[in-house]
């Protein structure tokens, strides 16, 4: 019965869609890994299980073996003693090979015994040997699953490792968006032409009122020859032209 039970857990474990499995589950590295423990477990049980079976089919072997030697062997001593019979029967000594002849029935009798004892062996060896091959079998696709599990398992570790990394670098992105260096470089680019424009207007203003003021000189130039050829008539005098060959 243990047998039959631990080939159906390994017939359903070796059977399991590992695809779905995640699918289904809420934490699928936490369910890999429990899957791992457990298949881990199941492989070690199974193979102390079949190691167990193989052994017991080996002592049945070796019994089997022993029988067909014993029966080969009891034959032989019956067509020794059968023949001792015949010969001292044929020297006249009938009680010599009355002797022989039950002896000869007796190695006989132990010869029919190993023989029921092997054939009764083999229906039991041939049945042993086909659950251990199908225990065999089933114990391989166990091994296989694990290392697809494991595989399933480290590619699952590996992809949540880079989506972690990934989240760090939108975290990091997001957090220099909220925080933009570039506008308050813009910020203070703008502050700086303010500050230059206004400077600028100053200068303009500057340079205006440096025209005026010497806009004023010859305004007052002007007004002091006309008040000084004015003074030159009232005298008599008249102001000098300038000739037109000078």
């Amino acid at each position: 019965m243990a047998k039959q039970t631990i080939f159906g857990r390994i017939a359903q474990l070796a059977r399991a869609n590992i695809n779905s499995l995640i699918d289904s589950a809420e934490d699928p590295q936490l369910m890999l890994d429990q899957l791992v423990r457990d298949y881990t477990g199941s492989i070690a049980e199974a193979e102390s299980a079949i190691a167990q079976t193989i052994g017991n089919l080996r002592l049945v072997e070796d019994d089997y073996r022993e029988d067909v030697q014993n029966a080969e062997e009891w034959g032989r001593k019956a067509i020794a003693a059968s023949a001792k019979a015949d010969e001292l029967r044929a020297a006249g000594d009938t009680a010599g090979a009355d002797k022989f002849d039950a002896l000869a029935k007796v190695a006989l009798t132990r010869q029919l015994s190993s023989e029921n004892e092997a054939k009764g062996a083999q229906p039991t060896i041939a049945s042993q040997t086909e659950v251990v091959d199908r225990l065999k079998t089933g114990l391989q696709k166990m091994r296989e699953k694990l290392g697809e599990l494991t595989a399933k398992r480290n590619e699952l570790v590996a992809r949540q490792k880079t989506v972690q990394a990934q989240s760090v670098v939108q975290d990091a992105i997001k957090s220099i968006d909220i925080m933009d260096p570039t506008s308050e470089v813009s910020r203070f680019e703008d502050k700086i032409r303010r500050e230059e424009a206004r400077v600028r207007g100053q200068e303009e203003l500057a340079a205006s009122s440096l025209d005026s003021q010497f806009e004023s000189l010859e305004d007052l130039g002007e007004l002091t020859e006309v008040e000084a050829r004015l003074a030159a008539l009232k005298a008599g005098s008249a102001p000098k032209a300038i000739s037109s060959g000078s």
